[in-house]
């Protein structure tokens, strides 16, 4: 990765598919730092604040709850990595718990496709036209 390349706010959305209101919203709120500015005063980021939006992207991902990532980053710019760890530990079992509950969805729909293939076969029995 290139330190210093720049982004401009397009960029950024495009990345992380963000719009930029939610860009500007995250910065308003002081969830992410606000962005530097050229002399034009147009929004540059750093690959530091890509990363950073990048991973908080993957929060909102796994439904993380914005007090939440509003807390982890609080704790990440008070130094407090043992708090940063906890709150993601926390998390990664919600996800966890998340996945199983998919997984055993999944399992019901797969085995209510198979009970439906089995009915459609038998009320419209596949024949060999010559």
């Amino acid at each position: 990765m290139d330190k210093d390349k720049q982004y401009a706010i397009a960029d950024i959305s495009s990345l992380t598919g963000l719009s930029i209101d939610v860009i500007r919203y995250y910065e308003r709120i002081g969830l992410l730092p606000p962005a530097k500015r050229k002399d034009n005063g147009h929004r540059f980021y750093s690959e530091s604040d890509l990363r950073r939006y990048m991973f908080v992207t993957h929060l909102k991902r796994t439904q993380m709850p914005l007090k939440d990532i509003e807390r982890y980053i609080r704790y990440y710019n008070e130094g407090r990595y043992e708090d940063c760890y906890l709150v993601l530990a926390e998390h990664k079992q919600h996800i966890e718990r998340q996945m199983e509950e998919l997984r055993e969805s999944l399992g019901m729909m797969q085995y209510k496709l198979d009970n439906y293939a089995q009915l459609i076969h038998l009320t419209y029995p596949i024949t060999n036209k010559e």
